[in-house]
């Protein structure tokens, strides 16, 4: 029987994490039955049948959110108008390829990839949680097909200038050493009575056991002198090779990193966690189911300039391609453009909702996708998905989850989401981020500059009708501001990732325009 109290049980799920991450210690709690059991997804709105015939809304913007919204009440015979300011839809949910045009405010670029299925780039979203099942449950009722996305990869690498001579370390060596030496300080730590008050005598026997297996400690010597865990200098083979495990890293070296700040563990996140799924063939599979099905109720090129309170309902303006100016009147609105260009918006929105567009942030982020003539990382370096991770500004090198054993292939050479960072690689002309992005990359791959062509870039906060990756909001303007776009505005109601705690996934914007539909459809059966 465990004879430990509530607050040794916190103290030493405190000492699990430390020691092995949050997987650890969220499995460590669900044994001890201290993890709720998180609630099911219920589906969508269920509209009762009929119930719109009469009432018209207006969606403006044919994002994830606005589609859905008009998907949903079009099936309870609401008349819906999507107004679209982009000539297609999808809003940030978006995948290039062969020909196609990245288009900011100061230029664009041409996709000069080759023309294949597996040769293109997200610089939108880019992966599905398991547990977004609000989105996927969409992708299963449109059979958009999906496959597995590698998301952390024990055989990608780590690459920072202050440490290791500034070699690129693999995953599993960072990842696992780190484990050994916490490990074997935790074990020398009870071995010396130090967790005495919070560790019974059987406790104290079943601890040291657990924390040598998840450090693969040395049996007698309670010590990490590296695991098999951390990769081979000589793999194991036939005959008579046994394999020669590769030397750990000295604790020291890894303490000058900033791996163990968070990337160390960010496979464990929740959002990041596997298993990971992406659509087969782009994400923008995803927007093209949604629009074969609203594609009617689109009006494309269709920029609002103003949005206005009319009686009861609302009042529209927005502008052809030509410049025309056209109105348009509705019972309800729903308003799923970002608050990054909404807040320029010619609108009369309450007071409190006017402080909250104006607080919430859009964070610059940016991304850079090469073509790669051959699949470098996965002949040369067997790697097979998954991310790199360096200190230079690039940030991130993400290596294609489909197309395996292709020819060619489509490397994103940088994912940055740092202000400072992404700003100052957005104002940089289209050829100088790509050589700074190719400079950086060969920190991780040396050659990474003779593999690679076809380069294209995207800064979102320079990105028309977006103007930012997705939004942040600071704790303050969460707790103070935010509850204001959770409501109606009289007769608009607001969607999209920035209205939920999923800001930058696409199930925020789905829940959110739920959220929306249910509080519309709600308000029109209780006025009959």
């Amino acid at each position: 029987m465990n004879t430990l109290g509530a607050m040794t049980r916190r103290r030493l799920i405190n000492l699990v994490g430390r020691a092995g991450g949050a997987s650890a210690a969220y499995a460590t709690m669900s044994a001890m039955g201290m993890m709720p059991i998180p609630a099911a997804y219920a589906g969508p709105p269920a509209l009762e049948t009929g119930s719109g015939y009469g009432k018209e809304v207006v969606i403006l913007g044919a994002g994830i959110a606005g589609m859905t919204a008009a998907y949903e009440l079009s099936k309870a015979g609401y008349d819906c108008t999507i107004l679209e300011a982009r000539g297609r839809a999808g809003g940030r949910n978006m995948t290039v390829r062969a020909g196609d045009m990245l288009v900011e405010q100061d230029g664009q670029q041409l996709v000069d990839f080759d023309a294949a299925p597996h040769l293109y780039f997200n610089p939108g979203p880019a992966r599905l949680p398991y547990h977004h099942q609000g989105t996927l449950g969409y992708c299963r009722e449109f059979g958009v097909a999906l496959e597995p996305i590698v998301n952390d990869n024990r055989g990608a690498f780590f690459q920072n200038d202050g440490a290791f001579g500034g070699e690129p370390i693999r995953n599993r060596r960072i990842v696992n050493d780190s484990r050994g030496f916490v490990s074997e300080l935790l074990a020398k730590a009870v071995n010396k009575g130090a967790l005495d008050d919070e560790l019974t005598a059987l406790d104290r026997e079943q601890f040291l056991d657990f924390v040598r297996r998840f450090g693969d400690l040395d049996e007698t010597l309670m010590a990490y002198q590296g695991s098999s865990r951390s990769g081979y200098r000589v793999p194991p083979g036939s005959g008579m090779l046994p394999g020669e495990k590769i030397a750990p890293i000295d604790m020291a070296e890894l303490l000058k990193s900033d791996f163990w700040q968070f990337k160390l563990y960010f496979g464990e996140g929740f959002t990041q966690g596997a298993t990971m799924l992406q659509p087969v063939g782009g994400m923008d599979q995803i927007a093209k189911a949604f629009e074969s099905r609203v594609g009617n109720m689109i009006t494309y090129n269709a920029e609002v300039t103003q949005l206005r309170r009319e009686g009861e309902g609302v009042r529209v303006v927005y502008t052809d391609a030509t410049g025309a100016e056209h109105g348009i009147e509705a019972d309800y609105a729903v308003c799923t453009i970002p608050f990054s260009v909404l807040k320029s918006l010619d609108a009369d929105f309450s007071p409190a909702v006017s402080e909250a567009i104006e607080a919430c942030h859009y964070v610059s982020a940016c991304k850079a996708a090469f073509q790669a003539e051959r699949r470098f990382w996965e002949l040369d370096d067997q790697i097979y998905g998954g991310i790199s991770w360096t200190d230079a500004d690039v940030t991130q090198i993400w290596y294609p989850s489909g197309g395996f054993h292709e020819p060619k292939g489509v490397v994103v050479g940088a994912y940055i989401w740092s202000d400072d960072i992404g700003n100052a690689f957005g104002a940089l002309p289209p050829g100088e981020r790509l050589a700074k992005v190719v400079s950086e990359c060969q920190r991780i791959h040396p050659s990474f500059g003779d593999q690679v062509t076809g380069g294209v870039s995207i800064a979102w906060h320079k990105v028309p009708f977006s103007q930012g990756g997705w939004a942040e909001w600071e704790d303050e303007s969460r707790a103070a501001a935010y509850p204001a776009v959770t409501k109606p505005d009289g007769p608009i109601y607001f969607a999209g990732e920035h209205v939920s705690y999923l800001t930058g996934w696409q199930e925020g914007a789905v829940l959110s325009a739920h959220d929306a539909v249910r509080g519309i459809s709600e308000r029109v059966v209780a006025s009959r």
